[in-house]
């Protein structure tokens, strides 16, 4: 490739910008996911003055919507709170389970949010709970076939074999960009139910710092699709070239 092509080939030039945006989004990532657990983590520390526990406020706002069917589970870690649309149950980590706090209510009632959105079919979530094992199982039938290709040095745009590896990484990344997309709205979704529900019920002091947990922690999943969309176009780049080679 030769520095003129960058500016006359639109594969080349698309290729550059990919590899030039790497390391910032990457950056944006990293910062992201620090900037989550700093904020978790600050206003874990600052207590209700209602003095109930995350999980109170979860079975509350799940009583109010008429969901009285969701069961809850422990989970270790810390941030690992989630929704199991399959078995109706919200598994709540140890620092947020039977905290007080306010960062742990935001947390927790994030994940009501996502009961709330399977119960009444939001669009988004049913789209991403249809995308995961498509998902799955095209990442785990894919990548291992294209990390061997990469370094038996099969995966080269310039050569058939590569970019047949290169179209299926295509497919897979495009799936999971796909993916990435839907889970947005998805969480922006969920964190604006709880943020609605926990204004009726918190002091507004309060709900703006849950507010705050929120938004640090959607920016982790504006992060992710980012960084697919230029895993996503680095690989449409490659097989641009492969195809501007053979003519």
């Amino acid at each position: 490739m030769n520095i003129s092509d960058l500016f006359t080939d639109p594969a080349y030039l698309l290729y550059g910008i990919t590899m030039c945006l790497f390391i910032p989004f990457l950056l944006f990532s990293v910062i992201a996911s620090v900037r989550v657990n700093t904020v978790f983590n600050k206003y874990n520390h600052i207590q209700s003055s209602s003095g109930i526990s995350a999980q109170g406020y979860v079975r509350k706002f799940l009583d109010g919507e008429g969901l009285t069917n969701i069961k809850f589970a422990a989970v270790r870690g810390s941030l690992t709170d989630n929704f199991n649309p399959t078995n109706n149950t919200i598994s709540l980590s140890d620092t947020v389970r039977n905290s007080s706090a306010i960062g742990a209510i935001g947390v927790a009632c994030h994940e009501a949010g996502h009961a709330v959105q399977h119960a009444r079919k939001y669009f988004f979530s049913s789209a991403r709970l249809a995308l995961v094992p498509v998902v799955n199982i095209a990442s785990s039938l894919m990548w291992p076939v294209f990390i061997i290709g990469y370094i038996l040095g099969f995966a080269s745009p310039y050569t058939s074999i590569g970019r047949i590896l290169l179209i299926a990484g295509l497919v897979v990344m495009g799936l999971t960009l796909l993916f990435s997309l839907v889970t947005l709205p998805t969480e922006f979704d969920a964190s604006r139910r709880a943020y609605k529900y926990l204004k009726t019920c918190m002091t507004p002091q309060e709900a703006a710092g849950v507010k705050k947990v929120l938004r640090a922690a959607a920016m982790t999943y504006v992060a992710s699709f980012m960084v697919t969309a230029l895993q996503f176009l680095r690989i449409l780049a490659l097989l641009l070239m492969g195809s501007k080679k053979d003519n």
